[in-house]
């Protein structure tokens, strides 16, 4: 093994705003800036705006078109209204607030690396999702993930965006001393992809990467196992047959371009700015691979959790609702305009609204349409974590046995992601293991260390 180095009540859908609103500017058509009316409101105002508008939902359900035009036609505060005549309203909100408590602090630093993976992490920011909650929440642009890792590990972030089998590894003491670190919700599903130099447009088979330098935005990353089993499934062996090197996902089309890499397997929107600066193409996206993938994380350590549940629970619940908005399709250009910013992506926005939308260019003359590109979906099944953890295993990250099962249920908090969806009128999963296929072969997750030995290239 080697490497070298419930709905807003501030969006313009909302049950209970006022009107369609300009968030790019932070001003909606009555006039209201957002922030100032976010500041306003108490924390018990804000709870009420949120059992309010879980419940509006609930009656709709999954119809979502029919509930938009029902609000757009009485109002939501019409709507409100006739709700609590009906229905025990404010018994509900009162059950809200004792089991929520007061927060034991609303200040918190939340680190993010500027990738379209952090979507909810970063929206929850200008779209209000962390206000709705009572939460006055920094979001903190990290260089890359040693640094997420290390700001974490510090305390000097509360909560960061890391990727999926960074907490695995930080709680086994992999590439760092051993803390117990949770992922009480996944941040993104697929949304990577294999990006090659123009100049390999001829080198579509795997088999003639022989010798080639790919990039990866860490060890533990599933950047790094997909491109290992997508090369092995080749018949190439990652660490003999190519180079995987550690490049932060913002230099990477740098590297590319100046021919220090010949491809990377990384997250967005940085494939899709490659393809932007005409120097590099799509050959895959890592939905091809495997649909449903885990990518990246909301993560914070057991201490904070156990510490501060009530500031936690607030923050858990933002991220879920922030993340179920961005798994919309109709929401996701004005989440890439809300998103694009210096301030947290520095992206050109019809960059990061190609990837948000799937409807993109792919380097080699094609547009193409496809809503999987990325989704969003916090539910962090136990299998998944079942399946990284085999690939640590597999290529030697991981060189002792462990109970593959218990270090999944420990990190990936799939049950207490299941009751916070379910409290916002999400309809969680009823199991929290499931089986799923990887390039065509069925992953087992009963037996793990049986998938990690049919294995023909490895190196455990």
């Amino acid at each position: 093994m080697s490497i070298k180095s419930l709905g807003n009540p501030y969006d313009p859908e909302s049950d209970l705003s006022h009107s369609r609103c300009d968030h790019a500017r932070g001003i909606c058509h009555h006039g209201h800036h957002h922030a100032a009316e976010a500041e306003t409101l108490d924390d018990e105002a804000i709870i009420d705006r949120a059992v309010e508008s879980a419940v509006v939902r609930s009656v709709f359900e999954h119809d979502e078109m029919n509930r938009r035009r029902f609000m757009k036609l009485i109002g939501g505060s019409a709507f409100a209204a006739v709700l609590a005549s009906v229905f025990p309203m404010d018994a509900l909100k009162a059950a809200v607030k004792d089991s929520l408590g007061p927060l034991e602090k609303k200040k918190l630093r939340v680190g993010f690396v500027p990738i379209t993976c952090a979507t909810p992490i970063i929206m929850a920011h200008p779209m209000g999702f962390y206000s709705k909650y009572g939460l006055d929440v920094d979001v903190i642009k990290t260089a890359g993930w040693a640094v997420a890792r290390d700001m974490s590990l510090n305390k000097e972030y509360d909560a960061s965006h890391l990727l999926s089998p960074m907490p695995l590894a930080m709680s086994l003491g992999l590439g760092s001393t051993a803390q117990s670190f949770t992922v009480p919700a996944i941040e993104n599903i697929n949304g990577q992809a294999i990006t090659l130099h123009n100049k390999h447009a001829d080198k579509r088979d795997p088999k003639q990467w022989k010798g080639f330098r790919f990039g990866v935005p860490f060890e533990y990353s599933i950047h790094n196992f997909l491109l290992r089993y997508y090369v092995a499934e080749h018949g190439l062996d990652p660490d003999q047959d190519i180079q995987i090197r550690v490049v932060p996902p913002p230099e990477m089309v740098a590297n590319l371009r100046a021919e220090n890499l010949d491809g990377f397997l990384g997250p967005d929107p940085f494939n899709q700015r490659a393809v932007w600066e005409r120097v590099g193409f799509i050959h895959l996206l890592t939905e091809e691979l495997w649909d449903g993938h885990p990518c990246c994380a909301f993560s914070c350590s057991r201490e904070f959790a156990e510490s501060m549940p009530n500031t936690y629970g607030a923050l858990f619940r933002a991220i879920v609702d922030a993340t179920h908005y961005a798994s919309k399709q109709e929401n996701r250009k004005e989440i890439a305009e809300a998103i694009s910013p210096t301030a947290y992506l520095n992206q050109p926005v019809p960059v990061v609204e190609q990837v948000l939308t799937g409807r993109f260019a792919d380097g080699l003359g094609n547009i193409v349409d496809n809503p999987r590109r990325v989704d969003f979906d916090p539910f962090p099944w136990h299998s998944m974590g079942v399946w990284i953890l085999t690939q640590m295993k597999r290529w030697g990250y991981l060189r002792r046995d462990i109970d593959y099962h218990a270090v999944a249920e420990q990190v990936f908090l799939a049950s207490e992601c299941a009751e916070i969806m379910r409290e916002l009128g999400y309809e969680p999963p009823k199991e929290t293991y499931k089986g799923f296929t990887v390039m065509g072969k069925a992953f087992d997750y009963n037996d793990p260390e049986g998938y990690v030995n049919s294995f023909a290239i490895r190196r455990s």
